[in-house]
């Protein structure tokens, strides 16, 4: 029984059920309507290997465009070079004070339970410092998108790559020349990096990268271009600012632009967020009728689970798998 299969049989009630209808609707809105999907990446998906089932998502045309959080960006680059250093820990919930202080002194970061090396950081500072500098000193800025597509021309890097070139999201929309918007790069280890390099003199200024509101701009355009061809959907994962930017490229473009543009013809989060204190993670669909994001008629999905298990077999829906 293939996972197409296992969902149609199993998945009939509650969490489950959302989770089968939403991958119909995404199915249906990149199939039959020949639409197109901006996927946005907030939490940790790419230490949690995302990349094995949404480069081929990007590969096969089921995906038209990213919203990536910065640290999503660097960290599915840093496994693609050092998976093999990373370190799981199974009992992760047992880990003591001590235990979290041995592994600082190990050098190592944990994001639950997978350890980054702090060896991985630097090497890839040190190639990025130099393209940094390079934008810098020919004032020709880029985003943190661009300039880890053009680390990936690098003809030195793939002799360090520990996992096929093939599960890296990067390296496919690379490839497929879709947009990858990456907003609030301070909010990352290479975002802390870059600024500490302009504060040591090492980077003349901030000026090599692209701001937040210019890739915002950049959105509006693809987004004035892909809604013009065909409805555009918008599959979340996860909450904070890689949805929160994206999604209000429609309100921008209707209510401060005054053009006649569509509202967004798919939405679908994935979050463990619950609605309290006012915590837009945790929105229903609905209050985005009222920033003028959705429409009563766009099919809405909310599914309150782990992320790292839903979202690839959403895309395995897709997929056929």
């Amino acid at each position: 029984m293939n996972v197409c299969d296992f969902l149609e049989r199993h998945f009939r009630h509650f969490n489950a059920r959302e989770t089968l209808a939403a991958a119909r609707a995404y199915k249906d809105l990149v199939g039959r309507q020949k639409g197109k999907m901006m996927v946005t990446l907030a939490g940790a998906m790419s230490t949690g290997e995302i990349g094995l089932s949404l480069a081929e998502m990007i590969r096969q045309g089921k995906v038209h465009a990213i919203t990536s959080t910065a640290a999503n960006l660097e960290e599915d680059i840093f496994n693609l070079v050092a998976h093999n250093d990373y370190r799981v820990i199974e009992n992760w919930r047992g880990l003591s004070v001590d235990d979290e202080e041995a592994l600082l002194r190990e050098g190592f970061n944990r994001v639950t339970d997978t350890c980054i090396p702090e060896t991985v950081m630097r090497h890839i500072e040190g190639r990025l410092l130099k393209l940094w500098q390079r934008a810098a000193e020919t004032d020709q800025p880029r985003t943190p998108a661009e300039f880890m597509f053009e680390l990936l021309d690098d003809p030195e890097l793939p002799e360090h790559f520990q996992i096929p070139r093939e599960n890296s999201w990067v390296a496919a929309a690379k490839d497929a020349g879709i947009p990858v918007f990456v907003p609030g790069i301070e909010d990352s280890t290479l975002g802390n990096i870059f600024t500490a390099r302009v504060i040591d003199g090492s980077l003349a200024g901030h000026r090599a990268m692209k701001s937040g509101t210019m890739q915002l701009e950049n959105l509006a355009n693809w987004y004035r271009q892909a809604s013009s061809e065909s409805p555009v959907g918008f599959f979340q994962i996860g909450g904070g600012i890689a949805g929160d930017f994206s999604i209000c490229v429609v309100p921008m473009m209707r209510q401060d632009l005054r053009e006649d543009i569509a509202l967004w013809s798919y939405f679908c989060q994935i979050s463990d967020a619950v609605t309290s204190y006012g915590g837009y993670s945790g929105a229903v669909p609905n209050e985005k009728i009222t920033w003028e994001k959705l429409s009563r008629e766009t099919p809405k999905f909310m599914i309150q689970s782990d992320a790292s298990i839903v979202a690839p077999l959403i895309f395995a829906y897709v997929l056929d798998w």
